[in-house]
């Protein structure tokens, strides 16, 4: 492989890693504070001994969320120096913004959380939960108008081929930062559901009959039950706002070779780019017009009318596959489990169900950013800088070296979170120690 090729390869790994953290830490924030608001509001201590477990994991992906950033963004300098010359005038302060109002604000406040319950004003502990919940859609808000700008660039102007702003507010709500905001937050939302309800079911089974445990359980079921719907309205909205803006990425992603009217939806196919056609096809007609433009008449356009400006078509079209089948197996699972918890309670046949969605969330984030990521290319920023011109002088045997140890540390990394989980998950939960005054951890009278 090329230099440019490994070097893809190498950030495609860092980012893969890194997103799974705060795809958890996101949504997983606002959990935390439903049960400190339930606990607040009802002195019921099986919420705050959901909280007490559920910090412990927030705390953990933080820190390897942060940890992966910073390999992450070294590759900037490094592999990538064209991005920064070109468009650092927009990517630099968006990143500094990201920095200033939302990493500084979850790590202020993250501590108070972990380690303040007892010793400050319960209302200053729930004032620090709600900061930090807010730092996470900061930050994810910053994130995603970057990556939006760069999939739909707006609010600037070329001068001497360096991007200038023109307009920042056209610059941060580009036309597709909406969709994907939304698209992104549902996401966490959903890893997040699927993964208290499922690592909840091991406990669950593994004999661990806490109050808390079902809380936990019963609020990740429903939660996913709530967001799924919403998640397949808000990626119905985005797949219009793609077709209109980055139609060769919606072709890639449907494998439309020619510009079809009454498109059909190939639920399964082989994409051959090399004769640029499709093998073993299993479709249905007219479906793909129906969903991709709400009308049977719609005109999908094909991926030969951007030869040469497409992006890689069998990555693209098994990654959005992924991506809606895992979505459609968490709509079923939650939906039954919520029929299960209100006729049942919870049962040893939903633990069962759950404990292998624990992960699915993870799954679908990555399938759908690899759909966002390579179904930009060949563009860096679409319109704007293609990735082979953004590449740096880095030797490939080089990146080569540095690709394999990332590879190797971060899964590693990756193993040793899981098996935390699941120590932190089989290790009954010690006690705080006394608070000031005797007070119960679990039942304080806080001080106001």
């Amino acid at each position: 492989m090329d230099a440019i090729m490994l070097a893809r390869m190498q950030f495609a790994a860092n980012i893969s890693f890194h997103i799974l953290f705060p795809t958890i830490t996101i949504a997983l924030g606002w959990v935390l504070l439903f049960f400190k608001l339930r606990f607040d509001a009802t002195k019921e201590a099986s919420w705050m001994e959901a909280y007490r477990f559920w910090v412990k994991v927030f705390a953990l992906s933080f820190a390897l969320g942060v940890v992966s950033g910073v390999t992450m963004s070294f590759q900037f300098g490094t592999n990538w120096p064209g991005y920064m010359e070109r468009v650092g005038n927009i990517a630099g302060p968006l990143l500094a913004y990201e920095v200033i109002t939302a990493f500084f604000l979850e790590a202020s406040f993250l501590a108070v959380m972990l380690f303040g319950y007892g010793r400050v004003p319960n209302w200053a502990h729930t004032a620090a939960t709600v900061l930090v919940a807010g730092g996470t859609t900061f930050s994810a808000f910053w994130i995603l108008a970057l990556n939006s700008w760069m999939q739909t660039p707006a609010g600037f102007e070329m001068r001497d081929g360096v991007a200038f702003v023109t307009d920042w507010a056209a610059v941060i709500f580009n036309p597709s930062f909406p969709y994907r905001l939304a698209h992104k937050l549902l996401a966490s939302g959903l890893t997040v559901a699927f993964l208290v309800a499922g690592l909840s079911a091991w406990r669950w089974l593994r004999g661990d009959r806490a109050p808390g445990v079902e809380r936990a359980l019963k609020t990740g079921v429903i939660l996913g039950a709530i967001l799924i719907p919403i998640q397949i309205f808000a990626g119905d909205a985005h797949g219009l706002n793609t077709l209109e803006h980055q139609p060769q990425k919606v072709a890639a992603m449907e494998a439309i070779w020619e510009t079809e009217s009454r498109a059909a939806l190939r639920l399964f196919a082989w994409p051959d780019e090399a004769a640029r056609t499709n093998r073993y096809v299993i479709e249905i007609p007219t479906l793909a017009s129906w969903i991709l433009t709400h009308s049977a008449d719609g005109t999908i356009r094909g991926l030969n009318e951007f030869e040469g400006n497409h992006p890689p078509v069998a990555p693209v079209f098994f990654a959005f596959r992924i991506m809606v089948g895992l979505g459609m197996l968490m709509l079923l699972v939650s939906w039954f489990g919520v029929w299960t918890l209100r006729r049942r309670g919870v049962t040893p046949w939903l633990a069962r169900l759950l404990i292998p969605m624990t992960f699915s969330g993870w799954v679908a984030t990555l399938a759908g950013w690899y759909v966002t990521e390579i179904g930009r290319q060949p563009w860096l920023v679409s319109g704007i800088l293609r990735t082979a011109d953004a590449a740096g002088p880095v030797p490939a045997t080089t990146i080569f070296a540095s690709l394999t140890g990332y590879i190797l540390l971060y899964a590693g990394l990756l193993l040793a979170y899981i098996l935390t989980l699941m120590y932190l998950a089989r290790r009954p939960d010690a006690p705080e120690p006394e608070q000031v005054g005797g007070q119960d951890p679990l039942n304080p009278a806080p001080a106001e």
